[in-house]
């Protein structure tokens, strides 16, 4: 296969072909989804997590953080207003790329998944209204998201995901595919992080503490998000050995080279007048985060190893909101129960 030759969309129903699909991508599937009985059954697992982190923003009650929403330092809430529809643009644009991803995959366990991530983004985009909606009347938050649209270090900092989002859309290939995947983990794994780490500044500081809950549970999501699409990418590679060469290893760490750089330079401009959040250690925290990503994606460390640089934040690291994941390319194989009359699909 031509790693550059266009990706046919995945036909609904194909009878002749086995319900296990035989690749991610290219693969003979009848489209029919038996979870007992896929190629990587640890898809489950993580299919169930993302299940299990179902919430609602309207179950958050935000009058604790109206009444301090005034308490605020102006430039506390410039920057609160900012980073919120920063992020909200950001997940606008990963519902609609996450549902035209499966159009070309061809593992039914993945296309579910890329289906639970597609709607989780967009109950995270709502909760950003949310959030606003509690706090500034509409046209503020209207000229806040024309300001996320217009700001160039914003739009310097998201160009090469939309680029790599767009060329995806317009020329579906399996190196695009590649690449779009890269620049969902910057996105997800890098941006999003950077960004909750100022809402939990405040709250460290018994501030808006309702806000710091939600970005908790987006967080929460969105860890398995990054999770799912470095081991979205490794079988990728893994599957089609054309994928993986110098090259294209060489651009996993160039492109999260280029969004660790951006968000350090986004940071130097929104979060400088921010007293206690030191640049420096903000920075290493970029870089700590990108080695994160970097060993889930099986490769070595590009920036020196540390521990988290912000200790402050450690209460709401990924290993004290879920148990870490093991990467399950290392995994001994698991035992499956099967369904029976005397155990059910939910004893799974």
């Amino acid at each position: 296969m031509s790693i550059n030759a266009p990706l046919i969309k995945v036909k609904l129903l194909n009878p002749e072909f086995p319900n296990k699909s035989t690749g991610i991508i290219n693969g003979k599937s009848s489209g029919l989804l038996n979870w007992n009985d896929i190629a990587y059954p640890q898809m489950y697992d993580l299919y169930q997590t993302l299940l299990a982190n179902f919430w609602k923003a309207q179950e958050i009650n935000m009058q604790d953080d109206i009444k301090q929403w005034d308490m605020l330092s102006p430039v506390e809430q410039d920057v609160f207003l900012r980073i919120n529809t920063q992020l909200a643009s950001l997940d606008s644009l990963q519902t609609p790329t996450m549902s035209q991803v499966m159009d070309y995959v061809s593992d039914s366990s993945f296309k579910a998944i890329f289906a639970v991530i597609a709607q989780q983004e967009a109950v995270h985009n709502e909760s950003y209204s949310y959030l606003l909606s509690s706090l500034v009347p509409l046209r503020e938050q209207n000229d806040r998201f024309n300001e996320a649209k217009t700001d160039p270090i914003v739009r310097k900092r998201n160009e090469k995901i939309v680029e790599a989002y767009e060329l995806f859309r317009e020329s579906p290939s399996a190196l695009n595919l590649f690449k779009l995947g890269v620049n969902s983990i910057n996105l997800e794994g890098i941006y999003f992080y950077a960004g909750f780490a100022f809402f939990y500044h405040l709250a460290g500081q018994q501030k808006m503490l309702k806000t710091s809950t939600m970005i908790s549970y987006i967080q929460r999501d969105e860890m398995q998000h990054a999770y799912f699409m470095s081991q979205f990418i490794r079988i990728l590679l893994t599957e089609n050995p054309e994928l993986h060469t110098e090259e294209n290893i060489n651009y996993i760490y160039r492109t999260i080279d280029q969004a660790v750089q951006l968000e350090k330079e986004w940071a130097a401009i929104i979060l400088k007048d921010i007293k206690g959040i030191d640049l420096n250690e903000f920075g290493a925290y970029v870089e700590y985060l990108a080695n994160k990503r970097f060993r889930q994606l099986g490769m070595k460390n590009f920036y020196p190893e540390r521990e988290n640089p912000m200790p402050w934040i450690h209460v709401f690291s990924d290993e004290m909101m879920n148990e870490t994941k093991s990467d399950f390319f290392e995994q001994k194989s698991r035992t499956y129960s099967k369904v029976s009359q005397s155990n059910g699909f939910d004893e799974l």
